[in-house]
């Protein structure tokens, strides 16, 4: 089936009213304009959708010449490597997911960085105690095998038409000429100004002379260029087993910090070997049905795949079309909260740990699950877990932990192409800055991937999944996704925003797939995240909204978050065109462009 007609008219009726641009920074003088962001574009030949002008530009170049969804994305990655520096970067790793056209089958490629095989669980203890966030996040220590040039060699390999080198041509132009300094680049330096202030190559490149760059300023990054183009020249090997590699691991296990500097810079153990022995996972995607739609995701180590599916399989029963706005918030939250507590007991990396994803995204559990969601009453965090293998109906098992802390940088891009393929694509170096240590004389930032392991058990007599191992990837909340009818693509999209994303990517779901809203609405729509937590966070648009006061006469209680994810996706129209959509405002409003543009709907 397609999407009900009721549902999909207001993509088709309103589309037009919705084309809105968010104007990029006004260059400096002699600066070259930076294109202008908007949020949603309407065409053929193909469709990108990113955070960042330049980025989706870079991809729309690769569509025009010929190029399909896979070169395009990876293209795409390397520009936001650039301009998105603080949330991707080579330096990183991710997850990717494919829908091939000719084949009318979805694939998943597994790009997670991985612990040192030196790493145990104590890995972040000391006197069986864990250390601060902090020393964790800014140190050699949290850095996992970067995994994003070894994603982009497996997709290519499988999937490409293009060489690698011809694809990182784009970026290099971009690191090489500079591109304009805009709000949220200027104010993402400055939250991070103290810690990079500490590693001279950070400090070099991001605050040349001890200054933030200004908004509307030209920033380049001729290191970076030069380290695209040697891996254009030599391949990734020059990172998994040539200089590059032998700078990121002098890099980790002996941190440069600046002299004088105060903090505590706590050196890692990755090898040379680690790098040499990363590889890709080729990793079957999880798959539930919603409303008639095939909806596919990343299964684990990411646990987007699993949490989405279980939340939309226990929301399948309530006819969300015909529920009020509190009504279909009060589904969501709840759904969400029992989804994060089944995670959080659950979902690690497979490769050490038995996690039942099959039994995860069974109805039956669902069902048995979903019994606890009242329309009347709340459930209280933290929940305890169900049991996927036997479910009870209305059942818990053993005890419940809390959510731990997950960080909200990464990005994410969403491609299509005139075949009709489609790409979506998340990655990340971790927090905002990643670990904030520059690799001297490479132009990029290393990723603090493994502080997305537990650093101790959230509740001592629980079973943790993920806690460190030896070469063991820590659980991501990354949720690439994408929708199919009767193996045709639909939608896809994805989200940055740690632990959020999964709730940011269920919710624009059933906005675009129960309340009929367009893509680029369901996107810019105000955002609740509940992750088995005391209280549900809330963005502006809803803390402010009346439908508050009615979540917390039900019993519900909030606390305020200024901004939830930054989504894009794309929509494949009935006759051919592809809807590209992005945020309108979420840092600072993204970008989605078509090759041939078709007006509106």
């Amino acid at each position: 089936m397609s999407l009900p007609a009721a549902r999909k008219l207001s993509v088709l009726a309103a589309a037009a009213a919705l084309v809105s641009s968010v104007g990029a920074a006004a260059p400096l003088p002699g600066a070259p304009a930076a294109p202008v962001k908007e949020p949603v574009a309407v065409g053929y030949g193909g469709a990108v959708a990113s955070v960042d002008a330049d980025a989706s530009a870079a991809g729309i170049e690769v569509l025009r010449n010929g190029g399909n969804a896979v070169d395009a994305a990876v293209a795409t990655a390397a520009a936001l490597g650039v301009t998105e520096p603080y949330s991707a970067g080579i330096g990183g790793g991710g997850y990717f997911v494919y829908y091939d056209a000719r084949s009318r089958t979805v694939h998943t490629v597994d790009g997670r960085e991985t612990a040192p095989r030196s790493a145990d669980s104590g890995l972040f203890l000391e006197n069986g105690k864990p250390i601060p966030f902090e020393e964790a996040q800014t140190s050699g220590l949290g850095v996992g095998a970067p995994a994003t040039p070894a994603t982009w060699d497996t997709v290519l390999d499988s999937w490409g038409s293009r060489e690698l080198g011809q694809l990182l041509e784009p970026a290099e132009r971009l690191a090489k000429d500079g591109f304009t300094v805009d709000a949220t680049f200027r104010s993402q330096t400055q939250a991070n100004q103290a810690r990079f202030a500490d590693f001279p190559a950070t400090a070099e490149l991001f605050l040349p002379g001890g200054r933030l760059p200004e908004v509307g300023s030209v920033f380049k990054n001729p290191d970076l260029a030069r380290t695209y183009r040697k891996i254009a020249d030599k391949g990734t090997r020059v990172l998994y087993r040539g200089e590059i590699g032998r700078d990121v691991v002098r890099t980790v296990r002996t941190p440069p910090v600046a002299a004088g500097a105060a903090r505590t810079v706590r050196p890692g153990d990755l090898t040379a070997r680690d790098l040499r022995s990363y590889d890709t996972i080729r990793r079957a995607p999880t798959r539930i049905s919603y409303r008639g739609l095939d909806v596919y995701g990343m299964a684990p180590s990411s646990s987007g795949g699993t949490s989405v599916g279980q939340a939309l399989n226990m929301l399948e029963r309530t006819e969300l079309s015909e529920a009020s706005p509190a009504g279909h918030l009060h589904r969501f939250i709840e759904a969400s909260r029992i989804a994060f507590a089944d995670r959080g007991r659950w979902v690690g990396d497979p490769a050490f740990e038995s996690v039942p994803t099959r039994g995860l995204l069974s109805q039956r559990f669902a069902d048995a699950r979903s019994c606890l969601i009242k329309d009347d009453a709340v459930l209280t965090s933290p929940l305890a877990p169900g049991d996927p293998a036997t479910p009870v109906a209305c059942g818990t098992t053993g005890q419940a932990a809390p959510t731990p802390r997950d960080a909200e940088s990464t990005t994410h891009l969403t491609v299509a192409d005139k075949w009709g393929n489609v790409v979506a694509y998340t990655l990340t170096i971790e927090s905002t800055g990643g670990s904030g240590i520059t690799v001297p004389g490479r132009g990029f930032l290393l990723n603090n991937e493994l502080t997305d392991f537990s650093f101790a058990p959230a509740n001592p007599a629980v079973h943790d999944p993920n806690l460190p191992g030896p070469g063991k990837r820590p659980r991501s909340s990354m949720s690439p996704t994408i929708v199919l009818d009767d193996g045709r693509p639909v939608l896809a999209l994805g989200s940055p925003g740690g632990a959020t994303i999964i709730t940011t990517v269920l919710q624009t779901l059933t906005g675009r797939l129960d309340r009929g809203l367009p893509l680029v609405e369901a996107i810019a729509a105000p955002r609740a995240s509940q992750r088995n937590q005391t209280t549900t966070e809330l963005e502006p648009g809803l803390w402010n909204s009346p439908l508050r006061g009615e979540l917390e006469r039900l019993g519900h209680a909030f606390r305020q978050n200024a901004e939830i994810g930054a989504a894009t996706g794309v929509e494949r129209l009935r006759d051919g065109r592809w809807v590209a959509a992005a945020e309108k405002v979420r840092r600072g409003g993204g970008s989605a462009m078509v090759v041939r543009p078709s007006g509106t709907p």
